[in-house]
């Protein structure tokens, strides 16, 4: 069958040649004569499968020593309890920047653990911007909370704040491997799978190792990043084939050039993308230039009625997935890391030909 286009925010596309490995290894890795699907994870297989995965994401992302990698489950919502359950241990105190849905989740969660303080937000707005953080009630926190990229309103920090001696905790989901960072500035920064990682059900944890240790006595053993640290993440079953999976995004992105030349094909494609909607006459986008995605790029038609015809066109020209978030409506495109440029160029084509025969009044 002939593949589509996939512009789905998440499970999203994975690479190509990652997918045809896959196929090739699914009955039998590495000689084993089983698949990854079925192999024990305590086997000498799969624990060189999980410590590649790990070697490849320090080196692709710089990550200093004194940071531990930590895979495990419950996707970046889990996290948003996590974080509070380990950290918040002294004060009690937190800041959190809301900039968009899933932020206010991670807040509503952090509410029920300590004191949240909303250092910024721009809810008022729409969210259509990333706000300045206020730090100047930010002393004695226990950590400061930011979401690196907001896959449903399209923005994203295009600076990363400094917090001087606060911890910063990231929320890098959707944009993880996809634009060089400096895990330095960080404390703590998590990330589902299933949007440049891999596949759905694998959640990585980079945090640094004085930030152990905090979780409660009462804290279940589960929820505390200790736990996975101490056991390399294998105090329990792993999500075994999703770690694979992304072993291989992971060879594939290093065989790629890595994360400079993903972040120069990632800029490339958005300053397309975005080129071709501020000169439609059909098309908007209303998020603020500074503030703009180079992952998730939501766009709306004049009228419901005219972005429902859109999709339907696009679906028929294989580009599928395009329906914008429920809470937002209209379209969004998200173009990961393995979204080639030649999947934008055929959404751009789409566009135009759409609003030739439907422009805006007729």
């Amino acid at each position: 069958m002939e593949r589509v286009y996939n512009f789905s925010a998440g499970p999203s596309v994975l690479p190509g040649p990652v997918l045809e490995k896959v196929q090739q290894e699914l009955l039998s890795y590495g000689g084993s004569g089983m698949s990854v699907l079925e192999m024990s994870h305590r086997s000498e297989a799969f624990t060189a499968i999980i410590r590649d995965a790990e070697s490849l994401l320090r080196q692709l992302m710089g990550i200093p020593d004194n940071y531990k990698v930590l895979f495990m489950q419950g996707g970046a919502s889990l996290q948003f309890s996590m974080v509070p359950l380990n950290l918040l241990n002294g004060s009690r105190r937190a800041g959190y920047a809301d900039t968009g849905s899933w932020s206010k989740k991670a807040i509503k969660e952090a509410e029920k653990s300590g004191t949240v303080t909303v250092l910024a937000s721009s809810e008022g707005e729409g969210y259509s911007r990333i706000p300045a953080l206020d730090l100047s009630s930010a002393s004695g926190f226990d950590y400061i909370h930011i979401t690196t990229n907001n896959t449903i309103e399209g923005t994203r920090y295009a600076e990363i704040p400094d917090t001087g001696d606060i911890p910063l905790v990231a929320d890098m989901s959707s944009n993880i491997l996809s634009e060089a960072v400096d895990v330095s500035k960080f404390g703590l920064i998590y990330a589902g799978a299933q949007k440049n990682l891999g596949p759905a059900g694998l959640t990585v944890v980079i945090v640094r190792e004085d930030l152990l240790g905090r979780c409660g006595a009462a804290c279940p053993a589960m929820l505390d990043y200790g736990t996975y640290a101490q056991s390399e993440s294998l105090y329990n079953t792993p999500p075994t084939f999703a770690i694979y999976v992304t072993k291989l995004v992971l060879e594939w992105l290093r065989d790629a050039g890595g994360v400079e030349e993903m972040e120069k094909a990632n800029r490339g494609k958005a300053a397309r993308l975005y080129a071709a909607i501020d000169g439609s006459d059909l098309f908007e986008n209303r998020v603020e230039a500074a503030s703009r995605s180079l992952m998730n790029v939501p766009f709306t038609a004049p009228t419901d009625e005219l972005n429902r015809e859109f999709l339907q066109f696009a679906a028929s020209n294989g580009l599928k997935t395009l329906k914008g978030h429920r809470s937002v409506g209209g379209m969004r495109a998200s173009i990961y890391n393995a979204m080639p440029l030649d999947g934008v160029q055929a959404l751009i084509d789409c566009m135009q030909t759409f609003e030739r025969t439907h422009r805006q009044g007729d």
